[in-house]
């Protein structure tokens, strides 16, 4: 479902509650997205597929932790990409844009900002950070303007700003590959240092169960209110458990991987633990990237769903003369969509450069493939007006499920290309079949 009908799905009067009989009385009441469950299943076909071809290595909490952060920095980008495909345009250079933010983020770290703040200063990741975002936010509101104010092309501008900042990064720095300083900056990209344990794990799971259920309630409340439709009991009872139960299995997931032998020592002799005979089981817990994955999941949905940027957005893609019509600024609209592609783009950037402890200028390279196919893979429409951010995440774990699951298995990198590149083909050629039949 995307953003739009889900949106006029909520202010639509209906009757006090939903009814039927079969599955798809079922589907109606528990308003489960059939895309989006049809995606849950392709990506469990894939994952007992690669479990069984790879020797039973990939469904292991170790592996799954793995590709929880590896998709972190794709999954970023492809919740902008969402808005951006959504007013009918495309951005063939977040690979690039990741590339050079994370060059001159290293650079700034190296050469300028751990020299003058200390080593010690918990200020120097911070201001890596907003480096980042500021060179991000200025080139995509340059593409944007470009686009929105000169009226060239979103894929010509694009896919120049693709050769553009890729030679930027390595003028940045000259060809070499930049090693971060930071401890703390390291800490985005994850590793033994970069998770939360299994105590604060379980307590962000139980504050996502909260949240989930007083969102449950509160959904119920306003449509009784204002005489919406609303659930069955048993329907809401369904859709609510599915949730709860898929945050404490993920929980359970990321808890079941444990230090090694000589960090879970490193890290008690860090800390004062005395270490028994038998050694110490610590558990990773949640990633600090996939923490800051599902954080920006949630502030983009928001912002879609929410608020009158993200109605113009919608408003823009499903009819841009009618909006335009309608009083809305598109030309400032899309400056702004691209901006803010630009910001998660080094958003991306810092979690790549951290998780690999240095800036290369190879970094990001073919992301914008990923990131574009995990958004129409996601049920984001070419044609523009529909996606949606949740479907957009789920297809950035399926794109990083594949590529996972080829390394496991040896594949050969050219290969691993044609397999992506015919899953985006499948992927929009679905799409097309999916709402020829809707309309």
């Amino acid at each position: 479902m995307s953003e739009a009908t889900s949106n006029t799905s909520l202010t639509r009067p209906g009757p006090a509650s939903r009814s039927g009989s079969g599955m798809k009385g079922f589907m109606r009441a528990t308003e489960i997205d059939t895309r989006m469950l049809g995606m849950i299943g392709a990506l469990l076909v894939i994952w007992i597929g690669f479990h069984i071809l790879s020797g039973g290595t990939f469904l292991t909490p170790r592996n799954l932790w793995n590709l929880s952060v590896q998709t972190a920095s794709v999954g970023v980008m492809a919740t902008g990409m969402v808005l951006v495909i959504v007013t009918r345009n495309i951005d063939l250079s977040v690979g690039s844009i990741l590339g050079v933010t994370g060059m001159i983020m290293a650079v700034a770290q190296t050469q300028y900002l751990t020299p003058m703040l200390g080593y010690d200063s918990g200020l120097v990741w911070l201001a890596t950070l907003l480096v980042g975002l500021v060179c991000g936010l200025l080139i995509g509101s340059l593409q944007g303007f470009i686009i929105a104010y000169l009226g060239v092309p979103a894929f010509i501008v694009t896919l120049g700003g693709l050769l553009v900042w890729r030679g930027a990064a390595w003028w940045v720095a000259s060809g070499r590959t930049i090693p971060l300083t930071d401890d703390n900056f390291k800490l985005l990209g994850g590793g033994s240092d970069g998770s939360i344990g299994a105590t604060w794990s379980w307590i962000l799971a139980a504050v996502a169960v909260a949240l989930i259920l007083l969102g449950a309630f509160t959904a119920r409340r306003q449509r009784q209110r204002f005489n919406f439709a609303i659930k069955p009991m048993w329907a809401e009872a369904v859709t609510v458990g599915i949730s709860v139960v898929a945050v404490v299995v993920a929980t359970m997931i990321v808890n079941s991987y444990l230090l090694p032998g000589p960090l879970a020592r490193r890290y008690a002799e860090a800390r004062g633990i005395e270490v028994p005979e038998g050694g110490l089981d610590i558990s990773f817990g949640y990633a600090v990237p996939v923490l800051l994955f599902i954080g920006v999941g949630i502030v983009m949905t928001f912002v879609a769903r929410r608020t009158r940027f993200g109605r113009y957005v919608f408003a823009i893609g499903g009819n841009p003369e009618a909006a335009d019509l309608a009083g809305i600024n598109t030309k400032r609209v899309t400056l702004m969509v691209f901006a803010l592609m630009g910001m998660l783009a080094a958003v991306a950037a810092a979690i790549s450069t951290a998780r690999l402890s240095s800036a290369t200028n190879a970094q990001g390279t073919l992301d914008e493939l990923y990131t574009i196919a995990a958004a129409v893979i996601g049920g984001t429409s070419l044609a523009g007006g529909a996606g949606t951010i949740a479907g957009a995440m789920l297809g950035a774990l399926v794109m990083q499920s594949l590529q996972s699951g080829m390394v496991l298995l040896g594949m050969d990198t050219p290969l691993q290309n044609i397999v992506v590149g015919a899953v985006l083909v499948v992927a929009v050629w679905l799409d097309t079949i999916y709402r020829r039949r809707a309309a």
